[in-house]
């Protein structure tokens, strides 16, 4: 006998060390088949999508429609029979805004629609104006002197001439084996795949356009004309600046994305001495009066570890360019169905499940950051002047002071990077996750969702979370046309939604949810950030995977991080 055991345990030490953790991951597959039936059978995923996109509509932080948004999702979640479905505010926000309708037409020398929206938080034209265009492209400050005075009263086409792209590769992306293998492979911190845009780049095209901004302010144009920067009848359309801050100016000059094809029709024009008037009809309206902003909160409650919280969530708001589809209304009905898959099929989670529905994501992760710093942990109030910063130059201040709900968060779940499908999860450099989630998505391999990566990714709600050690986890997802069309464009609309992928989201997040709530032991968690263990840069999250349209124009700011 002492021989056999002894041969067992050369056999042991021998063989590949088997991960202990996903031994230990004791799997309810009958709940996890009453799931996968609720989900793809009884799915109500594109009834909320309609009701989200459809009625409601582009949901911008600050307007009236993100407020019907928060009320009709608390509804809901109350409709379906979840627990403490009730809005939390955060705030206060800055400015709110909304428009109401703008209408463009080329006068001269030929008549033509063309296609434009107004950038967020500018102005209005108090009535349909008409006048002569005038072309302003310059690529230094120092530029600027020799032109004063030849812009007042004029329309301004702002920019260089576009440049279309060789459609050389499918506008529709899914991973194959080979892109999840380079998904899977860790990247380390500052590498050449961290970051996607050129950050010194980007710093120098935005300063050159505030002093751009401040130089138009003085000469007083009736609005100016900005390249959308996409082409096929797509283009690009969010925020200027941080003009939603109630500490920055009002802005006086209304600002209008348009269609590439249809701004370099007027560039060659001008730039052939042709002349060119357009008139221009822009409704858009300020709201000073209620600057508190929301989330939705909603839950079913748990048993006998009620007092620990699993968290699934997903921004609300949009930009206005489209209906808000693809960035964020699909990873907000994915975390709506699952809350009611589950309900549905009657889990009782040891747990509490919560899900959070963000509003203020597109301008800073403000939504989440509000509600961590609520519940969680907080850091020092920032200054006037450090919340006047741009993004890239903000820094985390210290201490972290840590709250008594930080110790029960056992994790939160987050779904933003469009409608496609769920191929796997990024543990945000946690090793001690990998194996619990790699057991958790086997069931799911059919369908496509097999990938746990070591990798960090970056640009939305759960750094909230992972920023003051919480487990927060963001899933891979396939991109579909998220980064060739629908990104912050006129073209994230309800049709660009994939049903059958977000079914199988909602199904994958409902279980990661149930099996979170369900597990003897939270999730492992990684040590709490320190001033010396932490990045030194609000702005400088790892990995991005939202879409490098950060910059697409001269008018165009990101909000932190990739997106």
């Amino acid at each position: 006998m002492k021989r056999l055991t002894a041969v067992l345990c050369l056999a042991l030490m021998a063989a590949p060390a088997a991960p202990i953790a996903s031994a230990e991951e004791r799997l309810d597959y009958d709940m996890i088949t009453r799931i996968r039936a609720e989900g793809y059978r009884r799915s109500k995923v594109m009834d909320t999508a309609s009701e989200l996109m459809d009625r409601i509509g582009p949901r911008l932080t600050g307007s009236p429609q993100v407020k019907a948004a928060n009320e009709w999702t608390r509804k809901q979640f109350a409709d379906w029979g979840l627990s403490n479905a009730h809005l939390e505010s955060w705030g206060p926000f800055g400015r709110g805004w909304w428009y109401e309708k703008c209408s463009i037409r080329m006068t001269a020398p030929d008549h033509a629609q063309l296609l434009g929206l107004p950038i967020a938080w500018t102005p209005g034209t108090n009535g349909p104006v008409k006048a002569a265009v005038v072309r302003l492209d310059v690529k230094s400050k120092d530029e600027l002197a020799d032109l004063k005075g030849k812009f007042t009263g004029k329309i301004v086409l702002y920019g260089d001439m576009p440049a279309m792209e060789d459609h050389d590769k499918p506008e529709i992306e899914r991973y194959d084996e080979k892109k999840l293998a380079e998904v899977q492979k860790y990247e380390a911190p500052g590498g050449p795949g961290r970051r996607r845009f050129n950050r010194e780049e980007f710093i120098k095209r935005r300063e050159l356009r505030i002093e751009v901004e401040k130089f138009l302010a003085n000469e007083k144009p009736l609005a100016v004309l900005d390249d959308g920067r996409g082409d096929l009848g797509t283009f690009y359309v969010q925020g200027s600046g941080s003009d939603w801050k109630k500490s920055k100016p009002m802005p006086t000059t209304p600002m209008i994305s348009m269609e590439s094809e249809h701004f370099g029709r007027i560039a060659r024009l001008l730039d052939r001495d042709v002349p060119v008037e357009v008139e221009l009809d822009v409704v858009a309206h300020f709201i000073d009066e209620d600057q508190m902003q929301a989330n939705t909160i909603a839950e079913l409650p748990g048993g006998d570890k009620k007092d620990e919280v699993v968290m699934l969530g997903a921004h609300l708001d949009s930009w206005h360019g489209g209906t808000g589809a693809t960035d964020n209304g699909a990873g907000s009905v994915v975390v709506m169905e699952a809350m009611r898959i589950l309900k549905a099929v009657g889990v009782k989670p040891r747990r509490t499940i919560r899900a959070a529905l963000w509003t203020g994501e597109e301008q800073g992760i403000y939504g989440s950051k509000a509600y961590v710093e609520q519940h969680f942990a907080s850091r020092p109030p920032q200054t006037k002047e450090e919340e006047d910063q741009p993004f890239y130059r903000q820094r985390e201040k210290w201490p972290l002071t840590l709250k008594p709900e930080h110790a029960k968060l056992a994790a939160y779940f987050n779904l933003d990077n469009g409608s496609g499908r769920i191929r796997g999860i990024y543990s945000e450099d946690n090793a001690a996750v990998v194996p619990i989630f790699e057991a958790w998505l086997a069931p799911f391999h059919d369908l496509g969702a097999t990938t746990v990566t070591m990798n960090r990714t970056g640009g939305t709600d759960h750094l909230s979370f992972d920023r003051v050690g919480l487990p927060g986890f963001q899933f891979i997802q396939d991109a579909l046309d998220y980064e060739t069309r629908t990104h912050h464009s006129n073209m994230d609309l309800y049709e660009r939604l994939n049903k059958d992928d977000l079914m199988q989201a909602s199904v994958i997040m409902a279980t990661f949810a149930y099996n979170a709530a369900m597990r003897d032991a939270m999730l492992p968690r990684k040590p709490v950030p320190t001033e010396e263990t932490s990045s030194p840069e609000f702005g400088a999250p790892p990995a991005p995977t939202k879409r490098a349209n950060a910059m697409p124009g001269p008018t165009a700011t990101p909000t932190p991080g990739p997106h």
